[in-house]
């Protein structure tokens, strides 16, 4: 039986309190190490050093639980924010599930309905047939017959958002003493914010009742579905909702699906994608796989919008701008990418553009020709999607040297972006990836 996280403020400090001590010890001794070492010695080191951190990282969260955890998965996913290193022993965070017991199921729904769930719903499963970080979900059905999924929260989960963020912030800032690949204190404490923002939403069921409403009324693209909600059976820390029948991606593909099927699905998660982005202006930003079902139909089910994340028009003309630029062999300067990444905020305005392209564009040419790869033809065939690129240390300090913020909505068209370029890769999926939004001539 998994241990119970601390749930006192105290307890929780005291987690934390030793989870910056031991980056503290790690600073000093992998400093004192350098310097007896050789470049090479040193740059081997480095990465060490950097696995070691999110191991000191990732336990911290592991035992804090809850939120601590969420923001594990969220961090293991914003490439350009943490180390690689640290990033994947965050990713662990993505497998670690302990389900409420039966007496705390009960607990949940006294609190919110004032009676157990056998008396809400004609039929209820006590065991839960899904489980993440923040909550689980069990089925259900109405005296209709009406078949619901039912996702509950874990107690006192929102309480505690607060102080682990707080601790979060105060390891990064710790750990980028004896880092050059930590962001400035700026950039990680805004990043800090805007999660502890969007988890304050993810936590807020009502919230997410609301954006299944608002994308079920607002989504016109054929072949997506998205569930109901049933807001007679839903609160703030329960959300009932249509039950779709389907298959999550693994389960799916050991049906060994033929190369027809597995197209049809890949241009319908493509196109869900840029329908999101450049139609809809508001994004599913969580890229989970285990949030599409594979309906027997042909149809793809989109679930758990807790995190969604409205697209501005000013973002979407930039960061087109950038990949056109970026796409075009017959540029005669990189003039027109320095000016959107300008506009985006990634970069100073008084960034030479002889700097931005010697320096920056240089350190950013494998994590941009991994981006675009799929848009250098037409029809893509995803069993070909190069691996997303190794991280390079001296390509990072310079990244790291010359970013100066990014626009807040990169993080979350980023992680979307990702999520999809994997899922497809898995399918292995061939997709016409031609799309307005980069190429004007098809509006």
């Amino acid at each position: 039986m998994s241990k119970n996280p601390p749930s006192s403020k105290l307890g929780r400090s005291a987690v934390s309190g030793l989870a910056l001590a031991q980056v503290g010890i790690s600073h000093v001794g992998h400093k004192a190490r350098q310097l007896t070492r050789s470049d090479e010695a040193k740059i081997t080191a480095q990465d060490e050093h950097e696995a070691e951190l999110g191991r000191i990282l990732f336990r911290a969260l592991n035992q804090l639980k809850g939120t601590a955890l969420k923001i594990s998965q969220l961090l293991s996913m914003e490439a350009d924010f943490l180390p690689a290193g640290i990033r994947r022993e965050l990713a662990k965070g993505c497998y670690q599930v302990t389900p409420l017991n039966r007496a705390l199921v009960h607990k949940v729904f006294s609190r919110e309905f004032g009676q157990a769930p056998e008396h809400v719903f004609a039929q209820f499963d006590a065991t839960s047939f899904a489980a993440a970080s923040l909550g689980q979900v069990h089925h259900a059905s109405l005296a209709d017959g009406t078949q619901l999924a039912v996702k509950i929260q874990y107690p006192g989960i929102a309480a505690s958002i607060g102080s682990d963020v707080r601790m979060l912030r105060g390891l990064l800032h710790t750990m980028s003493l004896g880092s050059d690949l930590i962001p400035r204190k700026e950039l990680v404490d805004r990043i800090m914010s805007e999660l502890e923002h969007k988890l304050a939403e993810e936590l807020d069921y009502e919230h997410e009742a609301a954006q299944l409403r608002w994308f079920g009324k607002h989504v016109r693209l054929p072949g997506i579905v998205i569930p109901v909600p049933v807001a007679s059976h839903s609160s703030q820390r329960i959300l009932s909702m249509q039950q779709l029948d389907g298959l999550h991606l693994d389960e799916w593909l050991a049906t060994n699906p033929d190369q027809a099927t597995r197209d049809h699905f890949g241009q319908l998660l493509f196109d869900w994608f840029w329908h999101s982005v450049c139609e809809l202006g508001r994004l599913h930003a969580d890229p989970h796989p285990g949030n599409f079902l594979f309906m027997a139909d042909g149809q793809l089910g989109v679930l758990d919008f807790g995190c969604t994340k409205s697209i501005s028009e000013s973002f979407c003309t930039s960061m087109a701008k950038a990949w056109r630029g970026l796409l075009d062999q017959n540029r005669s300067s990189f003039a027109p990418v320095r000016l959107a990444y300008i506009e985006l905020g990634l970069i100073r305005a008084d960034l030479s553009l002889e700097d931005f392209e010697t320096q920056l564009i240089t350190a950013a040419t494998a994590l941009v020709e991994w981006q675009l790869q799929p848009f250098t033809m037409q029809r893509f065939d995803f069993r070909y999607k190069t691996s997303y690129p190794a991280p390079d240390t001296g390509h990072g300090k310079i990244l790291v040297k010359l970013a100066l913020s990014y626009h807040e909505d990169m993080p979350y068209f980023d992680r979307a972006y990702m999520g999809m370029m994997h899922m497809l890769k898995k399918i292995g999926a061939v997709v016409d990836t031609r799309n307005p939004w980069l190429n004007p001539e098809l509006h």
